[in-house]
């Protein structure tokens, strides 16, 4: 753990294992509430000095651990493979994207700008200032270890937080070589603090109830999203939550399928599925469903699941067992329920993968809204194919859901891709575009996919106050 400035043991340690190999990683401290309070206190005391650094300085610290980060792409791609399984040139994009977060707030820690307010009497002035919340608290998820953690640690340090994070328990090691270039790069002692543990909910329970924490921010499932929202809201702290998804990609009847195909494809299986904005329901015109389908399963096929390490690896394992489960528990339903198999459908054993957490890359076909996959939030290798008949359909389908985190949609009808733009209630919508994210870009999401946004100028925003002074003149 990393407290005060100080790497730190803990009283014990647990296991973190490779997710495609089952062989252990690595022993890690097992942090308890009391370390967690500690870091908090640490962070408290730091709060004042960092936060009357200007601007200027707090943004220096970033630009110098963008640049050891940047050094450090190949070793920090590599621990994220071992430990979370994604294919090593997958690792290498998050590493970058990571990256980026440190090199746009250090930017725009400087652009952090209040205003002055015509004032109704002549002997009245209004002016406004932002300023940090304080203390923050973050938690974030193992599926993007490395990129979630700057997300949220360079917009809080930009803004003069000091911050407190615990990062998943399956994929602590970045989250250390993450805080070993925050410490490089010279960052006051306590600014920055690191707390590992193998259970989250004690480390929660301090960060809900501690006084000193004025801001949570959290990645990760809606359910443990709302009961920090509602342990928040005794001690009226701000919250920011990026919660689950469950995507809907639309496919109308003027796109070209194969083109169309191409792109859901690659987003629907980058990172195995295990991603937030993962489509989970696709959508396509009645007209084009047939080209749709005989391409995207051809290109699905084509996909190698396997060690990330190995060259050509483009399917890597789950995060565990449970969620090998919970993939498999989906498509038995649909399939029990009608729904049929265009390819795979099954777990990855052979060639020694049996050691590990892997499931074929499937596609499902007639599937239908009383199953469970059409409900509920994958997180895996298996996509689903709809067909619709018209605009109306499309739209109401796409938005019955209680999320409302991403979206996509194909089409070459520009009054068509404005009226989805408006309609589909989805934070993100991808328009004829699989990656709608990026470090000066807001992500987010509507309804039970959170609260706050990510990313962009509004990123640093959640880590503000605002003052407003009256002065009589």
């Amino acid at each position: 753990m990393y407290i005060d400035g100080q790497w730190a043991k803990a009283k014990g340690t647990f296991e973190v294992l490779n997710p495609a190999t089952g062989e252990k990683i690595a022993d890690v401290p097992d942090g308890g509430r009391d370390d967690a309070a500690t870091a908090i206190a640490a962070a408290d005391r730091a709060f004042p000095a960092w936060s009357n650094l200007t601007a200027y300085q707090r943004s220096a610290y970033l630009y110098r651990a963008y640049q050891i980060m940047m050094e450090r792409k190949e070793d920090l791609a590599r621990t994220m493979t071992e430990e979370q399984g994604k294919p090593l040139r997958a690792a290498r994009n998050e590493v970058q994207y990571g990256a980026d977060f440190l090199l746009w707030y250090a930017e725009e820690a400087k652009r952090v700008y209040g205003e002055t307010i015509p004032a109704p009497r002549a002997d009245q002035r209004f002016i406004v200032l932002h300023q940090p919340v304080g203390v923050v608290a973050a938690v974030t998820p193992w599926n993007y270890p490395v990129s979630m953690i700057t997300r949220k640690v360079a917009p809080a340090l930009a803004a003069g937080c000091t911050i407190v994070l615990k990062p998943a328990e399956a994929t602590p090691l970045c989250a250390i070589e993450i805080f070993k270039i925050l410490a490089e790069a010279e960052i006051p002692a306590g600014v920055a603090n690191l707390v590992t543990a193998a259970d989250p909910k004690p480390i929660g329970e301090e960060f809900v109830s501690n006084p000193a924490v004025r801001k949570i921010t959290f990645t990760g499932s809606t359910g443990v999203g709302k009961m920090l929202a509602q342990g928040a809201a005794e001690q009226m702290k701000r919250i920011s939550l990026e919660l689950g998804g469950h995507a809907p990609f639309l496919v109308f009847d003027d796109a070209n399928p194969q083109y169309a195909a191409k792109g859901a494809a690659l987003v629907k299986f980058l990172n195995t599925g295990q991603a937030c904005i993962s489509p989970n329901r696709i959508f396509v015109h009645k007209s084009i469903v047939e080209p749709f389908t005989e391409e995207f399963i051809s290109r699905v096929t084509r996909l190698r699941g396997g060690n990330g390490m190995e060259d050509g690896i483009s399917i890597g394992p789950l995060v565990n067992e449970a969620a090998v489960d919970k993939v498999e528990r989906q498509v038995n339903d649909a399939v029990e329920k009608g729904a049929k198999i265009g390819c795979g459908g099954h777990r990855l054993i052979d060639d020694g993968l049996d050691k590990g957490h892997f499931f074929a890359p499937t596609v499902l076909t007639g599937v239908t809204p009383d199953m469970l996959i059409y409900r509920e939030e994958t997180f895996g290798p298996v996509a689903p194919i709809i067909a619709f008949d018209d605009d109306e359909t499309a739209i109401t389908m796409a938005n019955d859901t209680h999320y409302g985190l991403a979206a996509y949609v194909y089409t070459q009808n520009i009054s068509r891709a404005h009226r989805m733009f408006e309609r589909l209630r989805f934070g993100i919508v991808g328009i004829n575009d699989i990656n709608p994210t990026g470090a000066a870009a807001p992500f987010g999401g509507m309804k039970e996919s959170g609260l706050g946004r990510e990313g962009g100028r509004e990123g640093i925003a959640e880590y503000l106050e605002t003052k407003l002074g009256g002065f009589s003149v």
